[in-house]
C-alpha cells in the first residue's frame, strides 16, 4: 500500500478537507486528489463519500483510519531506529506549548537545550491545552507541554508531569481582602475570572462549587493567565491563579479549598520520541 496515498488520506481526515490537506502536505489539491485516486484503486473501494455535502468516510474508509495512523507511526519509528546509531542529537524537534509554560517554565529548558545541543533546530507554537491536544492527534509535534487532566486519552502518553500550586486571588482593594478567611459563599457574590469552561482550572473551581451548591458568576473568559491575572488586580473579580504568578499586585485569599492543577508533556502512545525530545525531557527533569 501507498504509505503517501495514506499519508493524503489521514491529513484529509484530520483537516476535514482536500484543501486543507494539501496545505499540511504543501501539495497541491490535484495531487491530494490523485493520491487518494490511487489508495481507493489499490483497496478497490472509496474511502470518501462523495455524495455527502460535508466530507465523509465511507465504510471502508472508517475502518481504515486507525489502521493507516498506526502504519505511518510505525514508518515514523523505523525511520528514527534507522537514524539514530549514531548517537548524535540533532535534526528538528518540533513542539507545543501552553501559553502559561510558554513564559514561565520554557524559556530555561531551550536555553539550555540550544546551549548544549545547537544542532537541535527548533519548530514551536504556542496554544491553549485543549487545541495542543487537537494539534498532537494530527501529528502536529512531538511533544506537548500542557495542563493534564483526567479525561485525558488513552492514545496520549505522559512523559513528565508536576504540580501547579494555585491560589484564590484579589485586586489589593478587592472587598474580599477584608475578610480573614473568605468562604466559597462568600465568593459567589463576585464575578469569577476563570479560564473558558473546557479548561481543567474552571473544571476544578467548578466543581468546587456545585458541590456547596453556589453558583458561579464567570465573567469574560480568556485562556491567557496573564489577561486574567491583570484583569484580576485591577478589580474585576477573583481568580484562581497559579501561586508562581502572584506578586504585589495581587492579594492571596485564605479560602480553605486548596487548589492545584497538573502540567505535563505528553506525545501520542506508541509514537518514538527523537533523541533531541528525550535529551529535552532530561533537561526537564533536571531543571524542575
Amino acid at each position: 500500500m501507498d504509505t503517501q496515498a495514506l499519508a493524503a488520506f489521514v491529513a484529509v481526515v484530520d483537516e476535514h478537507s482536500f484543501s486543507g490537506a494539501a496545505e499540511t502536505l504543501n501539495l497541491t489539491q490535484p495531487a491530494i486528489s490523485k493520491r487518494i485516486a490511487t489508495l481507493e484503486q489499490q483497496l478497490g473501494a472509496p474511502v470518501i463519500d462523495r455524495s455527502q455535502r460535508k466530507l465523509a468516510l465511507t465504510d471502508t474508509g472508517e475502518r481504515l483510519i486507525p489502521f493507516a495512523r498506526r502504519i505511518l507511526d510505525e514508518l515514523h519509528n523505523a525511520r528514527l531506529s534507522l537514524s539514530a546509531h549514531d548517537g548524535e542529537i540533532r535534526g528538528r524537534l518540533t513542539l507545543i506549548a501552553s501559553h502559561h509554560i510558554g513564559l514561565h517554565h520554557l524559556p530555561a529548558w531551550l536555553r539550555r537545550l540550544n546551549r548544549d545541543y545547537p544542532d537541535v533546530s527548533l519548530s514551536l507554537q504556542f496554544m491553549d491545552s485543549e487545541s495542543a491536544f487537537d494539534h498532537m492527534r494530527k501529528r502536529s509535534a512531538e511533544l506537548a507541554f500542557v495542563t493534564l487532566n483526567d479525561a485525558m486519552e488513552h492514545s496520549f502518553e505522559v512523559h513528565a508531569r508536576w504540580d501547579d500550586p494555585m491560589a484564590f486571588v484579589v485586586g489589593n482593594d478587592h472587598p474580599l481582602t477584608r475578610l480573614a478567611a473568605p468562604e466559597l459563599s462568600d465568593l459567589a457574590d463576585y464575578n469569577a475570572l476563570l479560564p473558558d469552561p473546557g479548561t481543567a482550572t474552571y473544571r476544578a473551581i467548578s466543581r468546587l462549587f456545585m458541590d456547596a451548591d453556589l453558583t458561579l458568576r464567570p465573567e469574560m473568559p480568556t485562556n491567557y493567565l496573564e489577561t486574567i491575572k491583570m484583569m484580576t488586580s485591577v478589580g474585576l473579580g477573583w481568580s484562581v491563579l497559579p501561586r508562581s504568578m502572584l506578586d504585589a499586585s495581587l492579594t492571596k485569599l485564605a479560602t480553605p479549598h486548596p487548589v492545584s492543577r497538573v502540567l505535563g508533556a505528553v506525545g501520542l502512545r506508541g509514537r518514538q520520541l527523537s533523541p533531541g525530545a528525550r535529551t529535552l525531557l532530561g533537561i526537564v527533569d533536571a531543571l524542575r
